[in-house]
Parts: C-alpha cells; sequence; structure tokens
C-alpha cells in the first residue's frame, strides 16, 4: 500500500456514506487565498454545489482572504462562500500575513468539528479532495489528523513531492523524525483534522506550517491519529526555483526547532547571490485554547 499505514485513496469514500457516518459532527472547509481570483471560483463554486447544498455532507465553507490584491474575495464571494479577511480577524493580536497565519485564523472564525484546509491555487480541484480526506475522520474516531498526497504532472518524475519537500522536508524526517517517514507528502496542502486536536497545537505563522503541525500532532497525539490519502492528481501553480529559497528556509526552522530549540536562531538573514537579502524570522500563534476569548465550538 502507499504510504504505509493507515493509508487510504480518495475512491474508499463515498459522500453520501459520509454523511450518513458524520452524524451531528460538523464539518467547515477552509480555503485559504492570497491572489487566487483564477482558481478560487471553480474551488468554491464544487464544495457549494457538490458537498454542501447536497449531499449536505460540508457545512461551513469559508474562503480565508490573506491581503489579496486583486478579485479574489469578490470572486469567491458570488461562488457562494463566505469570505473572511485576515487583517479583520484577531486585530489586537496584530496583522502578519503568512500561510500559518491564515490558518490559525481560519481556525478561530471557523466553527466545525472537523476542519479541512485546501490550497486555492488548484487547478483540477474535485469534490473527492474533500471527500477522501473526510473519509477517515468520519469512519474512524481514532484518527484525528488526515494528510493528503498526490501525483503533481511536473517533469519526467510524477511520483514525488515537490522540490522543497524532495530535497528539504523528506531528508530532514529521516534524521531527526523518522517516525514520520512513510507520510508522503508532509507539505502537502491538503489535510483535515478534530478541533479538539487542532486547537491545542501552536501554528507556525509561515510556510513552516505544515511541518510544524506534523511534528506537534504527532507528538501530542500519536501516529497512530494520522492518516493519510491519495487524491489522485493534483494540477497547481509552481514556483520557480529562485522562490523556494524562503520557503525551504521556514521549513528547516520548524523541523530544527522542534528537534531542539537551541540548533536554530528564529531570526535569520537569508543571502542569495543576485536576488538580494531576505529576513526571515519564525514567529508561532499559541495554541487557541490558550488565546483568551477563544470559544471552543463542538463537544
Amino acid at each position: 500500500m502507499v504510504g504505509g499505514r493507515r493509508s487510504f485513496s480518495a475512491a474508499d469514500f463515498e459522500a453520501a456514506d459520509l454523511v450518513d457516518a458524520k452524524g451531528s459532527t460538523t464539518v467547515s472547509v477552509c480555503l485559504p487565498a492570497r491572489n487566487e481570483e483564477g482558481t478560487v471560483g471553480n474551488i468554491v463554486a464544487a464544495v457549494r454545489a457538490e458537498l454542501m447544498d447536497a449531499p449536505g455532507l460540508v457545512d461551513e465553507l469559508i474562503v480565508m482572504d490573506d491581503h489579496s490584491t486583486d478579485r479574489t474575495a469578490e470572486v469567491a464571494k458570488a461562488a457562494g462562500a463566505t469570505v473572511v479577511a485576515c487583517s479583520d480577524v484577531l486585530t489586537h493580536l496584530g496583522n502578519q500575513p503568512g500561510k500559518g497565519e491564515t490558518l490559525w485564523k481560519s481556525l478561530y472564525v471557523s466553527t466545525g468539528d472537523i476542519v479541512v484546509w485546501c490550497d486555492s491555487d488548484v487547478a483540477n480541484f474535485g469534490p473527492h479532495f474533500i471527500v477522501g480526506l473526510l473519509g477517515p475522520l468520519l469512519t474512524d474516531p481514532s484518527v484525528g489528523y488526515c494528510k493528503g498526497f498526490y501525483h503533481r504532472p511536473v517533469g519526467a518524475d510524477q511520483r514525488g513531492g515537490g522540490r522543497t519537500t524532495e530535497l528539504v522536508a523528506r531528508p530532514l524526517i529521516a534524521l531527526l523524525f523518522p517516525e514520520l517517514g512513510h507520510i508522503v507528502q508532509p507539505l502537502a496542502g491538503e489535510y483535515a483534522g478534530r478541533r479538539e486536536l487542532l486547537e491545542r497545537v501552536p501554528f507556525v505563522q509561515g510556510y513552516g506550517v505544515e511541518m510544524g503541525l506534523l511534528i506537534d500532532v504527532w507528538r501530542l497525539a500519536g501516529p497512530d491519529a494520522i492518516a493519510q490519502v491519495d487524491l489522485g492528481v493534483r494540477v497547481h501553480r509552481n514556483r520557480p526555483l529562485h522562490e523556494l529559497s524562503s520557503q525551504a528556509t521556514e521549513v528547516l526552522q520548524a523541523a530544527l526547532h522542534r528537534a531542539d530549540r537551541t540548533l536554530v536562531n528564529t531570526a535569520i538573514t537569508l543571502r542569495r547571490p543576485g536576488f538580494g537579502d531576505t529576513e526571515i524570522t519564525m514567529q508561532e500563534r499559541p495554541p487557541l485554547i490558550e488565546v483568551p476569548g477563544y470559544f471552543r465550538h463542538g463537544p
């Protein structure tokens, strides 16, 4: 079986069956988005028509607008999503753009017992992405966190993850966290979890969030609480190589900080000749249960 223990395929689950399995459990789908007007509307429309209006698998659909300068918010709202500007959430705690910041705030504003995240740049999105991620969580109460993995039709080898995954994340896991070596794509942007678990872990504000969450959930809940699902093929925008240095550095910071807090500075200068210097600071948001005023929804 690809991916080892507790690994599934999206084809293993049907939306109608999961509606029966969910009972009173509520589901929120949250889409972090920054300047994704070209793809976010199709994703929202598909979730709304095929999973929310009928058969009722999804109860809430939120697009978190992360300081977009295009028509992302307008397109998402027209397609049927509730649009929330990240800059309007928890304003007394500051306004910091970033992938992890957006996810943390989406957990705060959403209400579902289970929260599903999906990147908004997916060009071939299908409802099976959401159905697949929900499958293990709704059919097995011992599963608390579910990661997606997929085939990426880029270059000659379509089996692996992205460049940051293969060159940074996977070697880091092999060296420092080998118990997570079976996770096919640790940096995948499609994953889901139970609120009662997600609200108890911190969120790295930037691109290290996926690595941080995977390690922290594993430490908190154990390896058997993590499942993964093959979502098939994923087509999305690929960044040029020079744009991946900052992302890779943030992933390194998050992993090394969790292995030993003395290994790496949280504030560094990334120097790339020909591209100028980039200041990178790893900051984390605390578990939501530690945030005054947070109301935990669900049981």
